[in-house]
């Protein structure tokens, strides 16, 4: 996949929707009986991106302050959906030290993980900041990940939904009824191509969350560092 294309069609389209008013609103993100949970291998990004993130994010605040705003501590990349967040999962179903054995697996030989983020793209119901992995190892550990998992009979769901391939962030969600499309569309235009830092990935999380990854209802299950 050429993810510079794809962010660029995604934004075109998203973008198209938004003015059009055919975005969509998250209609949970403020359910308090929202019992969808999962387990996800995540990367976070360093301080310096998350505070040029948060210049972005302020910007935004200024024209809408009444949509969902990602925080730093939940700022993420997935690096695997392993069990996609459903209703009325709950960790005492799955064994976490065999997850763990999978994933250490996963990263012998793994070379070193460095993502460059660059430009904002959308969704018809979020703005997400652009991430490009400058080689193949995220996608080398990915398929790793697929082949043991798949090979075990420990319970995961990976791409089922879809078969995750970029490294963007998402750093808003829509949850009102937005105030100023054409603002909104202005300054994530004038952000595409915005540099927002590059960093070398020292370590990858597994977590126990929601669907938002908020920190609140996270769980840390294992840190897996990659350089010392």
């Amino acid at each position: 996949m050429n993810l510079q294309e794809h962010y660029n069609e995604l934004y075109k389209k998203s973008s198209e929707a938004i003015l059009d008013g055919n975005y969509k609103l998250d209609s949970q993100i403020n359910d308090q009986s929202d019992s969808r949970f999962g387990v996800t291998l995540l990367i976070r990004p360093n301080e310096v991106i998350k505070a040029n993130i948060q210049l972005f994010l302020d910007e935004l605040k200024a024209i809408d302050p009444l949509q969902y705003y990602y925080p730093d501590s939940d700022i993420h990349i997935t690096a695997m959906s392993i069990i996609s967040c459903y209703e009325g999962f709950s960790l005492d179903k799955v064994s976490i030290p065999d997850y763990v054995e999978i994933i250490q697996k996963s990263l012998i030989d793994l070379n070193e993980i460095k993502i460059e983020f660059r430009g904002v793209t959308a969704s018809p119901s979020a703005i997400m900041i652009q991430g490009f992995p400058t080689d193949e190892s995220l996608n080398n550990l990915r398929d790793k990940l697929r082949e043991n998992f798949k090979k075990s009979t420990l319970e995961q769901s990976i791409d089922s939904r879809y078969a995750i391939s970029t490294a963007h962030v998402t750093v808003i969600r829509f949850q009102e009824k937005l105030q100023n499309p054409e603002k909104l569309v202005a300054i994530t235009g004038k952000f595409r191509d915005f540099d927002f830092g590059t960093f070398t990935v020292d370590k990858i999380e597994l977590v126990y969350n929601d669907w938002y990854q908020r920190e609140r209802n996270t769980i840390q299950l294992a840190d897996f560092y990659l350089m010392n």
